[in-house]
């Protein structure tokens, strides 16, 4: 039998928790983000077996490992897990297609779900557990969100009718797509309150920031009930595992071929999550971190630099991130789970807004990891280059980075290695950048999809802030729900 798996602090300041503690508050007490006391790990015969199941199967397999049998008993996670991809509009949930330009570069397509985007993934199990286990305890959270695009519309469907929970996702006003907004915003439920908020000059960081401060506080924390699903959230990214191991058994002929994986990375959610299937027994070749313009990741990997600079707009807004949250966690395994290191580091950046990595850890991090940054120019040349060839297919502007990032860098893997590119949304969110990329070609069906067709002709229910005076909203707002429900 597996050890049990408890939840600890990447501070290191947190005693150990349940799944279902660290799952619930989001953020651990001490401000730190919640990592397992330890990982599972499967052998090469256990992974020949799993190699031929099914996504929901596969899926139970892996989170079976992390999630005791008394917080959620197995009947019960099969049920969950199951739910969570019913709205998935292909059969094989993930499908694995070739590169036109490369047969050598698979893309992995995440995006089938309810919102033609890979957050749909981890968010529609997470939000159905959060609901779950708090229906059990007789208890009611505030979901507090920010969202550069995609993040927003997947946990705003996620939480329609779950009565045990209201989602209230954050959006930089004006630097997201229309049909991004509108899949939060054309949504008639209750407990879903979108908000637009202006002036974020840092666009997602200066809401990140803000959420930080309503969770910093314990009193008002517990006050209103709040909680995160942002990839701080540790379901996310151990949800975001599996599609490595799926994405992998589907490319291999055996256990053991060099598969490496390319991922469009602004948060660093997507990609921590591979290192953690790696980590786990999956014999990845190793990964690539793709980014745009902005090159907090590639400084890092690069040269040790850790550093916040002014965000710059780009056509694949949902990476615009100059804060990768998630790379903390990444930090702290790199680290040796040396909690003291990372409060130390977190401090420092805090304060002066950069660190330098020690060659210990920069060799650490640079452990199968390259990085890469992708200009505009670049993601518009290959989603044009994907589309004109004899095989025509159009990627989104975040997938194009991804795959622009592994064409790039192949020639740095040993021969024979595939390359599986992760593809985060649909081509049809991006109908402005899709038409830029083709010059004024008719645009294929594959740029069309029904239900953004639909939320064009629809309603909006939108709340819009100024962002100076947001904090101080979210809190009367909630305050003022919560006094009229127990009223």
């Amino acid at each position: 039998m597996s050890q049990r798996i408890r939840f600890t602090s990447t501070r290191g300041q947190t005693p150990p928790v349940e799944f279902d503690e660290a799952v619930l508050k989001g953020f651990a007490p001490d401000g730190g983000l919640f990592v397992p006391d330890h990982l599972p790990h499967f052998i090469p015969d256990e992974l020949t077996d799993m190699a031929g199941l099914s996504y929901p199967d596969l899926a139970f397999t892996i989170l079976s490992r992390f999630i005791a049998p008394d917080i959620i008993p197995g009947r019960d996670l099969k049920k969950l897990i199951r739910g969570s991809f019913e709205g998935f509009d292909h059969p094989d949930i993930l499908p694995l297609v070739a590169c036109p330009v490369d047969p050598s570069v698979l893309i992995l397509e995440l995006f089938h779900g309810p919102t033609l985007s890979f957050k749909d993934i981890a968010m529609g199990f997470l939000i159905r557990v959060m609901d779950y286990l708090l229906r059990k305890k007789g208890e009611h959270l505030n979901l507090v969100l920010a969202t550069t695009g995609d993040t927003g519309p997947a946990a705003a469907h996620a939480s329609v009718g779950r009565p045990a929970v209201d989602c209230w996702p954050l959006f930089p006003l004006g630097m997201i797509t229309e049909e991004q907004e509108r899949q939060m915003t054309c949504l008639d439920a209750p407990n879903v309150h979108p908000v637009g908020v202006e002036n974020c000059p840092d666009g997602g960081d200066d809401l990140d920031r803000v959420v930080l401060n309503l969770f910093s506080d314990p009193d008002l924390k517990k006050e209103l009930g709040l909680s995160s699903v942002n990839s701080i959230n540790w379901c996310r990214v151990m949800v975001q595992s599996i599609h490595y191991f799926y994405g992998y058994f589907r490319a291999c002929d055996r256990i053991g071929d060099p598969i490496a994986f390319s991922v469009p990375s602004g948060a660093f959610g997507n990609l921590f999550a591979g290192y953690l299937a790696r980590e786990m027994g999956l014999p990845a070749s190793g990964f690539i971190c793709a980014v745009n313009a902005n090159q907090t990741l590639f400084r890092a990997f690069s040269s040790g630099l850790f550093k916040k600079e002014d965000l710059i707009p780009t056509l694949s807004s949902a990476i615009d991130i100059v804060v990768p949250y998630n790379f903390w966690r990444f930090l702290y395994f790199a680290a040796g789970r040396d909690g003291q290191t990372i409060r130390d580091w977190m401090d420092r950046f805090h304060e002066t807004h950069e660190i330098q990595l020690d060659a210990e850890t920069l060799a650490a991090i640079r452990n199968g990891f390259k990085a890469v940054s992708i200009s505009d120019v670049r993601t518009l040349e290959t989603m044009r280059r994907c589309f004109s060839g004899p095989a025509p297919y159009l990627p989104d502007p975040h997938t194009a980075v991804s795959l622009a990032g592994a064409l790039t860098l192949k020639p740095d893997f040993p021969a024979g290695t595939r390359i599986i590119c992760l593809a985060t949304a649909h081509p049809a969110k991006f109908p402005r950048i899709t038409a830029q990329a083709l010059e004024g070609e008719l645009p294929p069906p594959s740029a069309v999809h029904p239900s953004l067709t639909r939320n064009a002709k629809t309603f909006r229910h939108l709340r819009i802030c100024r962002l100076e005076d947001l904090e101080t909203e979210l809190i009367r707002v909630m305050r003022d729900k919560k006094g009229a429900t127990h009223g």
